[in-house]
């Protein structure tokens, strides 16, 4: 199972929301790139990145941030995956040109699925869909507006399409280190064929250990983010767990 540490960008600088409100953001580190290196030496293999400022603005925003990234991550040999604002066949071709290895699709996602399949053609194993839900309901535009479709419902409109990797995020326990919503995540995974990355809510080493048991159930992958930041997990910890990278 794959341990993802996030990058959230907002202004440039790494941060942590709750719930996915831009109000409620701290900021963590004023030198995306730094981080990434920080990541990197701590002996992660992958790295997730999310432009927030571009999930609101519908286009990508934190480009020299995410650049800063990517030079770290290139010369560490740390895989990258990008979303946010990421909305068109241009927009992905550009980013993978910049250096990104997958791009994460979301809103474009339950609003143009048929794009999301023509990227899947062109840039095959490197597009991501990332469903964000609240109460199992999909969310968009920078989690601002939820729809009327469940996240199971989405997912499996992709199930021949080729995608990498579905990212099943639960935005009310996002940032609040509450804990992974196993449950929902385990449902979604059960559901498709398509490998599912959890993320949302994780606290802990425990959490970790409970997904890393569900790896035969679908669920490849797990993102981090203020429970590295703060310390409540330990990255040696974690990456020292066997099956974990």
């Amino acid at each position: 199972m794959i341990l993802f540490p996030a990058i959230d960008l907002k202004n440039g600088q790494c941060v942590r929301l709750e719930q996915g409100d831009m109000a409620r953001a701290t900021v963590f580190n004023n030198d995306p790139g730094a981080q990434a290196a920080a990541f990197a030496a701590q002996g992660f293999s992958h790295l997730h990145i999310v432009d927030l400022d571009g999930a609101f603005a519908g286009v990508s925003v934190n480009r020299a941030a995410v650049e800063a990234i990517v030079k770290a991550c290139q010369s560490a040999g740390v895989t990258t995956q990008l979303g946010g604002g990421i909305r068109s066949l241009d927009n992905i071709e550009a980013w993978l040109g910049a250096g990104i290895d997958r791009v994460i699709l979301g809103t474009v996602a339950q609003r143009d699925p048929d794009l999301v399949r023509e990227a899947c053609r062109q840039f095959a194993g490197r597009i991501i869909v990332g469903i964000d839900a609240r109460a199992g309901f999909v969310a968009v535009e920078g989690w601002a507006e939820v729809t009327q479709m469940t996240a199971v419902d989405l997912a499996r409109q992709f199930e021949d399409a080729g995608v990498a990797a579905i990212i099943y995020t639960d935005i009310d326990r996002d940032g609040l280190l509450k804990g992974v919503n196993i449950e929902a995540t385990q449902k979604l995974a059960s559901s498709i064929s398509i490998p599912v990355i959890a993320s949302g809510g994780l606290a802990g080493l425990d959490d970790v250990k409970a997904l890393l048991g569900l790896e035969d159930k679908g669920i490849v992958g797990a993102i981090s983010g203020r429970a590295l930041y703060d310390g409540r997990l330990d990255a040696a910890a974690a990456l020292a767990l066997d099956g974990v990278r």
